[in-house]
């Protein structure tokens, strides 16, 4: 994270049922595990659903397909101690392998030597506070447009 910049995001929401794909992390200054929508950083030049669409062939090596954009929030936070501030796009489609969804956990690859647990969150644990789901309000996001598909 560098100080003093703003961080533009593309996530996505992917579904199984009535759980969402989520990367696992915890804040190292608190140990504090939370959750995020898969996707990564815009780039200079792409907008934000080829961004998402182009962070998930990249750390999960799935296609994304049926990508439409939900909403943008603006989240300022602290993590590892130092404060972040970032506008995140939040997207939603689906994966174009069935097989993708068959599994209960995947492991993602940020750059060339991290990594992170996949796994399939139900919406109803974040919206009650059994689970943290960043950025703030995305859960009500997507419980909104769950609803209007259903």
């Amino acid at each position: 994270m560098q100080a003093d910049k703003i961080r533009v995001m593309a996530l996505c929401a992917i579904w199984r049922g009535d759980a969402i794909l989520v990367q696992e992390g915890s804040d190292p200054a608190t140990g504090a595990v939370f959750y995020r929508l898969p996707g990564g950083g815009v780039e200079f030049g792409e907008y934000a659903v080829q961004a998402a669409v182009r962070e998930i062939r990249e750390e999960l090596e799935a296609e994304v397909i049926d990508v439409r954009l939900l909403g943008v929030f603006e989240n300022i936070f602290t993590y590892n101690g130092e404060q972040g501030h970032e506008i995140v796009f939040v997207c939603e489609g689906a994966v174009a392998e069935p097989l993708f969804y068959d599994q209960d956990e995947l492991i993602g690859h940020e750059g060339d030597h991290d990594t992170y647990r996949a796994i399939w969150l139900p919406l109803a644990d974040a919206l009650a506070g059994r689970a943290t789901l960043y950025p703030d309000g995305v859960a009500a996001l997507l419980q909104m447009h769950a609803e209007q598909r259903a």
